[in-house]
């Protein structure tokens, strides 16, 4: 119940931070709303709001980079000498037996919705791939019930949205009967927002009784899994090991035993997979050493001076991109949640749909706003160790960003494609090629049918022979 007392200390609130334009239109609002926007306005973080208008929201300047950046070391794709192939060896075996004994679940941030593919919806909805037409959804689960099989155990899969699609995703898992998972080993939860701010300052309303918000970024996931409950799910569930990926990326290996097994060897708390960046800028984050301690820098960041930087043998000097692929110890989490800490806020300006000082709807043409959101990888400072692996791009980073162009609809069906065609070949099945080099046919390994390369040379008798047009899918 709102007292006239409640009333009074919420405005003196907004006087002292120079946000009193948020009870603008309080007469006007019924007893219901009016106690939605106190709740609101009472949840914020207001120790914090002055310190991030004035020193990100108004800020126009650069961050400055620590001093004595220098390149990380990583973990070759391939073992580079004996010893490293005997530590690589031990590594695929402790990784596997961590997968079976139930030790490892899934995890996908999924908070993101489909609108630069031209898709109403949540982007895991969307279809993906090029035979079967299969939603990213589909493919993750098809691929976690694999290697449920595969190991012999049930894989948990945790899935963190939006405050955009937490009910839609849901929903699309209850009508697809959980893509024949079993539903008590899906753990879907909703990540926190924070609120959004005009260019000026003043934290925007969405409507009268509410104000404007975003999701608090892939770095909000550290947080949500533990005020969710799905940290205390797992620690029921002896699960031990995080497979942390992004929902735009089809080709992802969820489970990999190396991978897995390389973190737990070295006792890492996070750790990365990177590709070679394709040039020295393109729009990845670029793993580096400062003071010892494995950070990410974001692209936009890192100096022309530096990004350009060659090695003696005409490598990029900074040459590892961060593609989002990451092993979390749950203890990490928790680690990190005892604590109450907090990760490094980034500003985006973006176009962002309010109501003015008028009450009326503003929907923005160009950017007129700015959000506030964290990234999970400015966590990888925080942890005691921390390890990289490099992966080869053709095998496991196809993003799904835009419609068209790079990291796009077309470029990642392509790359699919591209795979699948690569894990015949390696099996000595002939693919007819186009002049350009890439397969002309369409094909399409399920999960159930390879979840590796080395997986298709067992099952030779049950692929056909593929002619130039055909559209082949394996299952």
């Amino acid at each position: 119940m709102i007292t006239q007392e409640n009333f009074e200390n919420t405005k003196n609130l907004l006087k002292i931070h120079d946000q009193c334009h948020l009870l603008a239109f309080w007469p006007e609002l019924n007893p219901t709303q009016k106690q939605t926007l106190l709740t609101q306005i009472e949840q914020l973080d207001w120790a914090q709001i002055d310190y991030w208008v004035e020193n990100l929201v108004k800020k126009t300047t650069t961050p400055a980079l620590p001093d004595g950046l220098a390149p990380a070391s990583f973990y070759d794709a391939e073992p580079a000498d004996t010893e490293q192939q005997r530590k690589y060896a031990q590594a695929l075996n402790l990784g596997k037996e961590l997968i079976s004994a139930g030790k490892v679940a899934a995890f996908v941030v999924a908070g993101g919705q489909g609108t630069r593919l031209g898709f109403d919806g949540p982007k895991g909805d969307f279809r993906i791939s090029p035979v079967n037409d299969k939603t990213l959804f589909q493919l993750f689960a098809e691929t976690i019930a694999a290697v449920s099989k595969t190991y012999q155990t049930l894989c948990p899969w945790y899935i963190m949205t939006s405050s955009l699609n937490h009910a839609e995703t849901r929903e699309i898992f209850r009508s697809n009967d959980y893509y024949g998972l079993d539903e008590k080993y899906v753990f879907i939860f909703e990540q926190g927002t924070l609120p959004n701010f005009g260019l000026d300052g003043k934290i925007l309303l969405a409507d009268k009784a509410n104000i404007a918000r975003s999701p608090d970024g892939h770095g909000g996931s550290l947080k949500a899994l533990y005020r969710s409950g799905a940290l205390e799910d797992m620690k029921k569930r002896g699960v031990e090991l995080l497979s942390y990926f992004q929902v735009d990326n089809p080709l992802i290996n969820i489970f990999d035993p190396l991978f897995i097994g390389l973190h737990a060897l070295d006792q890492a708390e996070m750790s990365s997979k990177a590709v070679i960046k394709t040039g020295p800028k393109e729009k990845v984050g670029n793993f580096c050493l400062v003071d010892g301690s494995l950070t990410v820098i974001e692209y936009s960041d890192l100096p022309d001076h530096l990004a350009e930087k060659r090695n003696a043998d005409g490598s990029l000097t900074f040459q590892l991109g961060s593609i989002a692929i990451h092993i979390i110890s749950t203890s990490f989490v928790e680690r990190l949640n005892a604590k109450g800490f907090s990760l490094p806020l980034h500003k985006a300006v973006k176009k962002i749909p309010h109501i003015d000082q008028h009450g009326n709807p503003v929907e923005p043409t160009e950017p007129n706003g700015i959000k506030l959101e964290t990234f999970v990888f400015d966590a990888v400072p925080l942890a005691s160790k921390s390890i990289i692996l490099q992966t080869l791009r053709s095998q496991e980073f196809a993003p799904t960003k835009n419609a068209t162009g790079v990291d796009s609809v077309e470029t990642s069906r392509q790359m699919m494609v591209a795979r699948a065609a690569d894990w015949l070949e390696s099996a000595s099945v002939p693919i007819r090629k186009k002049p350009d080099g890439s397969p002309d046919c369409l094909i399409e390994i399920a999960p159930s049918f390879a979840l590796q390369k080395e997986d298709v040379k067992a099952k030779l008798d049950q692929i056909p022979k593929i002619k130039p047009g055909d559209k082949i899918y394996l299952a």
